[in-house]
């Protein structure tokens, strides 16, 4: 065997090895959002890197849509400054939405289904046919058909919700479930750039924030999505959701009761939590 063909076999062999790990790492991750059961880090052996972190969520959700779910968006994580800086983070990160994770406006979600659920207000976008357009500028007034309030539960499958860029990343940016108000066209609507945000436990105000506190615009959360998918190999369609990222901190989710959130001239959404959950006054 040639010097050249050794080269060849020795990283043929890395690469099986490497491809072993991520399919190992996803099964972990998958295995204890199903059970909800934390693990205590990535499967060992993992390869290290922002592209073997994506390479493992790919892996991840190929096993939840091989099950018959169905890819219906992204999200963005770390949109925050302050939560940035306090990961020390310098980009943001791209999960990925699936059917299964929708919970109707005002319907209800088991927080038996998670970890250590936490819960947060969003942007979410409805992608319109310009994100399609790869030649053209991410401008995103071609990219948005509609937008509307959100509500995303987070669950990081890591125990005590610790981990690291990369451990976050493969765990699909700790995707669990969302849930969407009613749609407006971006006509309607205005500038989304300082709108102020509430989220409230039974009618109780628990956060206040602004929609500035996403990328200092949530507008801008369009040219991010596109170029993280286009890095990591994410395809972004129209009619796919777009959740734009936290205007609050996260707080962590009530057993019971009904949290809801409001976006000042656009809406709002709300969901019901656990068995014992009363019916929202609307």
């Amino acid at each position: 065997m040639s010097a050249e063909q050794g080269t060849h076999t020795h990283h043929d062999d890395r690469a099986t090895v490497a491809r072993h790990a991520v399919a190992a790492d996803a099964a972990a991750l998958d295995q204890a959002q199903r059970t909800a059961s934390p693990i205590a880090g990535r499967a060992a052996g993992a390869p290290s890197g922002l592209d073997a972190a994506y390479a493992t969520q790919h892996a991840l959700i190929a096993r939840r849509t091989d099950r018959g779910e169905r890819v219906v968006g992204v999200k963005l994580g770390f949109t925050s400054r302050a939560k940035a800086e306090q990961m020390g983070v310098a980009d943001v990160i791209l999960g990925t939405l699936t059917d299964a994770m929708g919970v109707d406006d005002h319907g209800r979600y088991d927080p038996r289904t998670a970890i250590h659920p936490r819960v947060e207000p969003e942007v979410a976008y409805l992608l319109g046919p310009g994100v399609e357009d790869e030649l053209a500028e991410p401008d995103p007034s071609a990219s948005i058909a509609a937008v509307a309030p959100a509500l995303e539960v987070i669950d990081s499958r890591y125990r005590d919700f610790r981990f690291s860029l990369d451990d976050v990343v493969a765990d699909n940016a700790s995707a669990a479930a969302f849930a969407i108000g009613p749609w407006r066209r971006p006509a309607d609507t205005g500038p989304m750039d300082n709108r102020a945000v509430s989220l409230e436990f039974d009618g109780r105000l628990v956060q206040a924030g602004s929609t500035a506190a996403i990328l200092g615009d949530p507008g801008r959360a369009i040219a991010a999505a596109r170029r993280l998918a286009g890095r990591h190999g994410f395809a972004l369609r129209a009619g796919m959701i777009l959740l734009a990222g936290a205007a609050t901190a996260a707080v962590p989710l009530p057993a019971t009761g009904v949290v809801g959130a409001e976006i000042a001239g656009l809406g709002r959404v709300s969901l019901r939590v656990g068995d014992g959950a009363r019916t929202e006054a609307r």
